[in-house]
Parts: structure tokens; sequence; C-alpha cells
């Protein structure tokens, strides 16, 4: 739309009632000054063809209007850049002080509900002694609101997240993971789903750090305790740096817990294959982090099965999920955006547990083995891939397959190359691996090496 306008083509925006104010604020965050818009009652979503006519026609006279008498003003888009304000909050001790902060950071949407550690000129200042880099470095411009994500902001969310310094180099390399264009991070922030960025740690600085890759790695308690800050400062990058606030640019139905923090090391020492960054082409000396959006997960129980087929029909059944937004999303072409015109394809993610991996490898089973089974059988009829989806996706986006509508029996693969389901070995003994349904690609970044 914002092209278009840029290209001196009038617009206006159909917008359901609850969405008005996150439409403004999303074409400001690209320039766009004024937004002409159509307001419906409701989103055009589990509608019959008749009642969204009806809704579409009651606009008709705001549609004339905004495109005759709301002209669009594009400007470039405003670079946020550093804090013109400096926050001294005092109290009668310094618990007092403590919730004062914290209830003026959430009533500017600052927090994540949790209480916050006060980002103090000292703490933010021993936080950056965990990096090399200036703290004026840009390392990333993040969407949906293109704020500047210099060394400094993003060590000022460590420090409310309860980071220690030496895990700032874990924090920036996840901000770069999810500014790559590959991550499509304005899709997966502003979405009405409840996407979640995953952290995966790799390499030496796992271990280093205490990063917990067995028993409970994505849950509570001290063994996890990295896990949980590291993934809470990606959350709050997310929404003080890039501007992804709940309910304004944010705009999940329900909401998931994984937004707070989904973070785990990959269990190296019980991985039968190559590590899961080897895979994406670094060193096994080297540390990683990936990132990947996910939409949420199941609990892949398996006591019983002893071989590779048997355990893996079980996470089959898992996989198949219709109700997944990703499932069979290839029927309508990729991700792209328009701006970078970098394709993506959606990716699930497969945590073996040690039990489970070892079982597979015993039998001679590769990771490729793995991947390949999964996309011979996690298959359902055409008709299934495109039960929650409309029909008008797959002629817009693949023409090519029309052919299939003739053919609702025809059973494929609900993703379209073996690829796209990625395997890495996670967590402790008991035979429970886990499935993420997965949105758009993980994406892997270097760590540098902790300042000592």
């Amino acid at each position: 739309m914002v092209e278009m306008e840029r290209a001196g083509v009038p617009t206006v925006s159909f917008t359901a009632a609850g969405f008005v104010k996150d439409a403004r604020r999303s074409a400001q965050a690209f320039g766009l000054t004024a937004l002409p818009v159509a307001v419906v009652p409701l989103p055009l979503t589990n509608q019959t063809p008749e009642e969204v006519r009806r809704a579409i026609d009651g606009c008709i006279d705001q549609v004339i209007q905004g495109l005759t008498e709301s002209p669009a003003t594009i400007v470039e888009a405003p670079a946020a850049g550093p804090a013109a304000e400096r926050l001294t909050i005092e109290g009668a001790d310094t618990l007092e002080a403590l919730d004062r902060m914290n209830a003026l950071f959430l009533e500017r949407g600052w927090s994540d509900a949790f209480p916050l550690v006060p980002p103090t000129p000292d703490r933010v200042e021993r936080m950056l002694g965990g990096t090399r880099r200036a703290r004026d470095e840009v390392v990333a411009v993040l969407e949906p609101g293109f704020g500047v994500g210099t060394v400094e902001k993003i060590a000022i969310n460590a420090v409310m997240a309860g980071c220690r310094p030496e895990h700032l180099p874990v924090v920036l390399a996840a901000v770069e993971a999810v500014a790559d264009p590959r991550f499509l991070l304005r899709i997966a922030a502003m979405s009405t789903g409840p996407h979640a960025p995953l952290i995966l740690v790799n390499g030496p600085i796992a271990k280093e750090l205490g990063i917990n890759s067995g028993r409970c790695t994505l849950g509570p308690g001290a063994q996890s305790y990295p896990n949980v800050v590291i993934g809470r400062a990606l959350r709050l990058i997310y929404m003080n740096v890039g501007q992804a606030y709940p309910g304004l640019m944010d705009m999940d139905t329900i909401g998931s817990a994984n937004k707070f923090s989904l973070c785990a090391a990959e269990n190296e020492e019980a991985n039968p294959w190559e590590p899961f960054h080897v895979e994406k082409g670094f060193d096994r000396a080297e540390s990683a982090v990936t990132v990947q959006t996910v939409y949420g997960q199941t609990d892949v129980l398996d006591f019983a099965n002893t071989t590779p087929e048997r355990l893996l029909q079980t996470v089959v059944s898992a996989a198949t999920n219709i109700a997944i937004g990703s499932t069979g999303r290839w029927l309508e072409g990729h991700w792209a955006d328009p701006r970078t015109k970098v394709e993506v394809r959606d990716h699930g993610l497969l945590m073996l547990c040690p039990e489970h991996a070892a079982i597979i490898a015993k039998h001679g089973w590769s990771k490729a083995d793995v991947r390949r089974f999964l996309y011979e059988h996690a298959r359902l009829p055409f008709r299934l891939l495109r039960w929650t989806k409309e029909p008008s996706t797959l002629i817009a986006g693949r023409p090519d397959l029309q052919w299939l509508l003739r053919y609702p029996d025809l059973e494929l693969p609900i993703f379209e190359v073996p690829e796209c389901f990625e395997i890495a070995v996670v967590g402790g003994p008991a035979g429970r691996s886990m499935y993420f349904y997965g949105a758009h690609e993980p994406v892997t970044k270097p760590i540098e090496k902790a300042q000592r």
C-alpha cells in the first residue's frame, strides 16, 4: 500500500474496527503520515461471501472519501534516535523506588509485566563490559517500528531482563538474527497469531554460560536462569526497540506464554549427529545462535517404540495439524518481502530428546533420513491442507497448481521440501521429544567471544 502511494497511486485500506489504531501506527512506521481507511465492523474472516459483500458495500462512501478527500503524505520513515529523557525515580526506600519504576514502565508499555531490573547507568555500563562493540554501534534496525537498535539500547533491555554482562553477546547475535530479511520480523511481530521467537544456542559458549540443554531447558528454575533471561531480553527488545507493543503493533488474538521467553542450548554431548550450527555452515568450535519464529508446540511422548520408523510416525501425528497456519502453506507460494525480494519457506522444528535421537542413530539413520521420512509420511489430502485457507489464495499464489482443485483426496506433503524439517537434539532423558510449529525460516548468526 505504501509503495503504491509512493508511486502516486491513491489507496484506501479496508480495516476492521479493532485494528484502526494499529493500521495507522503501522503506516506511520513506513512514513505514511495519513492513512485513508474504510472501516468494516469485523475482520473479513470466518464470513460467508454474502456477509463480506455486505460489509464492503457499507464502506463505499468511505472509499470514495478516502480516494478524493484524504490524500496520503509520504515522508521518510523516522529513525528512532537516542533517548532524550533520563528518568529519576525516588522513593522512601529502595523497594518503594523499585515499585514506582516498575509501575511507570508498565504504564508506558516498556515492560512485559514481570518485575524489571532497574537499568541504572552503572548497571548498563557493567552490561556493556560484556562486549567489545562500541555502545553507539547500530546492531540492527528492527521492524515493525524501524527502531534503531544500538548496542547500548540492547544492553539496557538486557539489564531489565535480568541478564549478566556475559549474556550480552548472545543477545546481540539474536537481535542480528531477527533483523535478517529471511526472518520476516515484521510479519512475525505484528501477526494476529501467537508468533514467538525461539532461541537455540550452539557451541562452547553454551557450556561457558551455563545455558541449559538438558532437563527443563525451556522451563523455569535456577538451572535455566540464562535461558530465561536471554529469551526475555529478546522479547523486551521486540517491544522497546522494534516497537512491537501488544495491542498496538503486536495484534496477537489470544497470545501465548511462549512470547515471554523461549531459549535453549542444543545438547551436543548427547547428539549422535553433527550439531545444529555445523549444519548451518559453522565450525564445531564456533558459537552461534539460531532464532526461529514458532506458533506453538506439541509434546511428542513415545516410551514404547524402538525403531526409527515407529518413533517418527509419532512425530508425524504431531506435525500433521491442519489448524496450524504453516501446514500446507507452500501451496500458496513462498513468503516474500516486497522490499528485499527474499523468498522464504515455512519450517518446522523437531527437538529430539537424547533417547529418541540415540534410537534413530543406532539404526544408522542420519538427519537427512529423518527429514526424508517426515517429508514422505507427514502428508494430508489436498482438501485438508486447504481446510482453513481461502481457495483464492491458491489461485493467486500458485496458478500452476490449480489442477489440484480437481483432486481433493490427493495426498501432499505438509512442507514443500524435506529441508523444511529442522532437527536439534535437546533435553534430558525420559522419552519425550517436542515438535514446534514454525513460521518462516530459522536464521543462524555467530556469537562473539564473551569478555573476560
